[in-house]
């Protein structure tokens, strides 16, 4: 069964919501789903923080996992949010637990995430 757009949406809210659910649970509780904001897109998620600095996440439930598409989006993302780093948490098929969820970043978001410098 393919998906409509109104089912596609809703399969990214809900996923987003997971998402950020279980971010609050495991790392930090004023960790939430952000509100849509137009062209000036900051993320899907708020409050992820690394070194004090924003950490921009971009969620994705999609059939087929477009990896440049996808670091290309959280980039400018990224620097709308004047974050520290992005990170794409991709919706694995057939995994429900957000856990499971695969995560994507360039190695200068990870050196980022780690030293808490952009390089």
């Amino acid at each position: 069964m393919t998906r409509s757009r109104v089912s596609a949406r809703q399969a990214g809210s809900k996923f987003e919501r997971a998402t950020a659910d279980y971010l609050a649970s495991e790392v930090d509780d004023r960790i939430d789903r952000r509100v849509k904001t137009g062209n000036k897109d900051r993320g899907d998620v708020g409050g992820l923080r690394a070194h004090g600095s924003r950490v921009t996440v971009e969620c994705k439930d999609t059939s087929k996992i477009e990896v440049g598409t996808f670091l290309a989006e959280v980039e400018v993302e990224r620097g709308n949010d004047d974050g520290l780093a992005g990170v794409v948490v991709a919706k694995r098929r057939g995994k429900r637990d957000p856990a499971d969820a695969l995560v994507l970043m360039t190695l200068r978001d990870l050196v980022a995430l780690i030293t808490g410098v952009r390089p």
